[in-house]
């Protein structure tokens, strides 16, 4: 299975083309990158995953989103909200991923919400995003909430995605950095490479690629 950045923002979002990107993130060591808003293709030999956040606080209109791109040929995420949200759009099948755990309290993200998404094969993102660029008492925050994560996944086993959030070329880590950053809170180095390969398992292998020149 394909190593995978969960992930990433080009232009008009981000400052890079989707083709620089993927030029980057290949060299970089991936095969496939998430890309929200994309469309399915191969540039430069990377695989390019589309998908669709769904970033609503309503959860009547989130779980119609739900609906209406769960058979889009998108992988569906959605960001984390109070707990009771989580474990209403958890329950939802469609949903590939939520996203946004460091964002929200810790009780919003409990026991239950880690068994529903382990029963529905249901996928949480560590975001790197702010392990790499903030610092000080925020990152330590990020720190200790995936370090909270990660008890939960040990015990739940619910599936990971690993995702850079880059915006720019500069953003993008590799495999190996990735997994440097995991072990800062605690992440096997298992963990860490079954968590860049679980993008392979949410998206269909007869799913056709279009490749782009």
């Amino acid at each position: 299975m394909m190593e995978t950045d969960a992930c990433i923002h080009p232009y008009p979002v981000g400052t890079a083309s989707v083709r620089r990107m993927a030029m980057e993130a290949g060299a970089l060591g991936f095969g496939s990158i998430v890309v929200p808003g994309e469309v399915a293709g191969v540039y430069h030999g990377v695989r390019i995953i589309p998908a669709v956040i769904i970033s609503e606080t309503d959860l009547r209109r989130v779980i119609g989103q739900i609906r209406r791109h769960s058979n889009s040929g998108n992988l569906v995420f959605v960001d984390a909200g109070d707990n009771g949200f989580n474990r209403a759009v958890l329950a939802q099948k469609g949903l590939n991923a939520i996203r946004c755990l460091h964002q929200i309290p810790k009780k919003a993200f409990d026991h239950i919400s880690a068994r529903l998404a382990y029963e529905n094969s249901i996928a949480v993102e560590i975001d790197l995003y702010p392990l790499i660029h903030e610092k000080g008492i925020f990152r330590q925050r990020v720190l200790n909430r995936y370090n909270d994560l990660m008890r939960l996944h040990s015990r739940y086993q619910f599936p990971l995605i690993l995702s850079s959030n880059a915006f720019s070329v500069l953003d993008l880590r590799s495999p190996d950095e990735i997994r440097l950053l995991c072990s800062l809170f605690g992440m096997e180095k298992d963990d860490t490479n079954w968590a860049l390969q679980t993008v392979s398992t949410l998206i269909s292998p007869v799913e056709s690629v279009m490749v782009a020149p």
